[in-house]
């Protein structure tokens, strides 16, 4: 399997997970237009923040925040993506082409703002700005994927947990349980076809009886 095959099998897996996230919040999430290209335009302003663009005083780019926020990115690059037609293997197939050819600008605070002004001014979610912004950051896809696949996981396992009821328990013998999550997530192989099930099965071995 080359490079391009496994990433865009691994962004099938990420459709099916996205949609299936969405419908646990909302049943009818797709028939209710949610503004996806807003959200990823608010995440480009909350991300440059923690980067860093104000020249009248010393500003550190926090690059673990940062990678967090493309990761929120793409949670709604996703769901903008999914329409109800295309299969998730087709959707797959068209981002992978576009995260194989990122857009790289001067620097990253205009690469991102490539990636802000297409959801504002066409309402789209631009795979190559996108990619353009991890290598930037000198985020690989492997990343990307394996810190998708691991928010995506805590956040049904916590609804499976009673979280929405508030009866969760987010500390597990003196650790939260985004702790315990990053150790499991280093200790898999994001390639393993079973990887978010083995990720799901680990947070479970962990949680208090």
């Amino acid at each position: 399997m080359t490079n391009k095959e496994l990433m865009t099998k691994q962004i099938a897996i990420m459709l099916e997970m996205q949609n299936a996230m969405n419908t646990k919040v909302n049943d009818n999430w797709f028939e209710q237009g949610f503004e996806w290209y807003r959200a990823i335009w608010i995440e480009c302003g909350e991300m440059l923040e923690h980067y860093g663009w104000k020249w009248w005083k010393h500003q550190q780019p926090d690059a673990e925040q940062v990678k967090m926020e493309l990761v929120d990115i793409f949670h709604f690059g996703l769901s903008s993506r999914i329409d109800g037609q295309m299969d998730y293997s087709d959707i797959a197939a068209e981002l992978a082409e576009e995260l194989s050819e990122p857009l790289v600008k001067e620097d990253f605070k205009q690469t991102l703002e490539v990636l802000a002004g297409q959801a504002v001014m066409y309402q789209h979610f631009d795979g190559t700005s996108f990619a353009g912004c991890m290598q930037q950051m000198e985020m690989p896809f492997e990343e990307l994927y394996k810190s998708y696949v691991g928010k995506n996981t805590l956040n049904f396992f916590r609804q499976d947990h009673g979280y929405k009821e508030g009866s969760y328990i987010k500390e597990w013998n003196g650790r939260e349980d985004n702790e315990y999550l990053v150790d499991i997530l280093n200790s898999l192989d994001p390639s393993d076809h079973e990887f978010k099930d083995k990720v799901y099965q680990g947070l479970a071995t962990h949680y208090p009886k």
